[in-house]
């Protein structure tokens, strides 16, 4: 809003969206909207996310999510078990199997998942069974090659087994590429306001999950920083979502808000036409992009 009336001040031609994306890591809200072509003259792009501290080029990763259906035979598990093939042994051997290939992983990597069917009681042998996977890594190219390797757990475990694998891939987010020349001037601004940047290297870009802002990042010169709600919760806990509505998380909220305005307001600005310019260039260069 602070933007909307500067605006008006400078005498600007110019157009500011603020924009609500809901499900930025379960449902990709982001990328529907990139579809829909809502980024399209978006000339740049700024959000911020709360967390537990303050860190302006956040390490996001690249996601991909994946459903796995194995099917087997259903018999009797008492009377004719050997009549069955267990395709709940065929999920438990592939999630054992993924399990084992961490040890292999690059330490960025990440896969974790849950057991989303298992059978329907204990004395039928289940004819079906499923699991629901999040993959991730640094960069695209990186999580294709953990996607080979997960799937050669799925095929491994339905062939153990005699049982049929299908799998489904989901939502697939991208990592975040922070535009270098944008995210100097958030700095400028938030510094100047008192916050402090994370300098711990361990805590400053360590992986703190992934978010469809990373797409919209490769459709237009983006930044998500991220900043420190007072709180030492790590983000997606209880104790986290307490904290986020809390009186001490205002302040630091609203300091973001501002920062991000001011950012917006530096580029507007009679004079500064050369910085937008530059943001482009960059964003081009990274991409491989001709103007």
């Amino acid at each position: 809003m602070s933007i909307f009336y500067f605006r008006s001040k400078i005498c600007c031609p110019s157009t500011v969206t603020l924009m609500g994306t809901p499900a930025e890591e379960g449902g990709g809200g982001k990328n529907v909207m990139i579809d829909a072509k809502a980024f399209e003259g978006v000339d740049v792009a700024m959000m911020a996310h709360g967390c537990p501290f303050y860190a302006p080029r956040p390490k996001f990763l690249a996601i991909q999510q994946i459903k796995i259906t194995f099917t087997g035979k259903s018999a009797h598990a008492a009377a004719f078990p050997w009549e069955g093939r267990n395709a709940l042994d065929a999920a438990v051997m592939c999630y054992q199997a993924i399990s084992v290939l961490r040890q292999q992983m690059k330490p960025d990597w990440r896969v974790h998942g849950i057991f989303t069917n298992g059978g329907v009681k204990p004395n039928i042998i289940p004819e079906e069974a499923e699991l629901f996977y999040y993959m991730r890594a640094p960069t695209k190219v990186e999580l294709d090659v953990l996607i080979q390797k997960v799937l050669g757990c799925i095929d491994g475990a339905a062939k153990a087994t005699s049982c049929e694998a299908n799998y489904k891939l989901g939502l697939n987010d991208l990592d975040v590429v922070t535009n270098k020349g944008l995210i100097s001037i958030y700095e400028k601004h938030a510094q100047n306001m008192g916050v402090t940047f994370e300098t711990n290297p361990s805590i400053r870009d360590a992986a703190v999950g992934s978010t469809d802002m990373g797409n919209v990042s490769y459709v237009v010169p983006s930044i998500h920083p991220m900043f420190d709600i007072n709180t030492v919760a790590p983000n997606h806990s209880r104790e986290f979502t307490a904290d986020a509505g809390a009186p001490t998380a205002q302040e630091p909220t609203l300091t973001q808000a501002k920062a991000l305005a001011l950012t917006g307001l530096e580029l507007l600005m009679p004079g500064n036409k050369q910085l937008l310019e530059d943001i482009r260039k960059e964003f081009d260069e990274t991409f491989g992009k001709s103007k």
